[in-house]
């Protein structure tokens, strides 16, 4: 049996996750800061709960996301109550960070949708107007060409403006 494993029958069905301090380390945050959003529920691992002492819990990919989404928020100088509320509304509507792009200024946290809509998540969901500016350059550039320029008339101090 050189070079073989011995491998148990446990169910290799069985979800795998990641353990609360591996959980910490990809995210950078502390054991205390995980446990506290996992017991106020603000990030609560999906493979498996903890189940009184010495048990484990398990975080899925997309919580780590979720996480990772939490701690950022957070840097950027957003509060955690406005964060919760951010991740409560998210899950309202039956998304995740891991589902859309989160954005904030430091205050709100926002939602872009798949249509470009941008969705504030604090203030009960209510629109918000963007405008990419990316195409709306394009668009210009090609109209402007289609029309004349004109050169300035350099001023000069010797140069007097004729008041009407």
């Amino acid at each position: 049996m050189a070079g073989n494993q011995l491998r148990l029958d446990v169910g290799d069905d069985a979800p795998v996750g990641y353990r609360g301090p591996t959980a910490c380390k990809i995210v950078g945050i502390t054991y205390r800061q995980l446990d506290y959003w996992a017991r106020t529920d603000l990030v609560s691992p999906s493979v498996q709960r903890a189940d009184g002492s010495g048990s484990q819990r398990l975080y899925s990919f997309n919580d780590i996301v979720s996480l990772r989404v939490v701690k950022r928020l957070l840097d950027a100088g957003v509060s955690l109550q406005r964060v919760r509320l951010a991740i409560e509304t998210l899950a309202a509507q039956g998304r995740t960070p891991s589902d859309v792009t989160v954005v904030s200024d430091g205050t709100n946290v926002f939602m872009v949708d798949d249509d470009a809509e941008v969705i504030e998540l604090v203030m009960g969901g209510q629109g918000v107007f963007a405008i990419a500016l990316g195409p709306v350059v394009q668009e210009l550039e090609g109209e402007v060409s289609a029309f004349p320029t004109e050169r300035a008339t350099p001023i000069t101090p010797d140069t007097e403006v004729a008041t009407s």
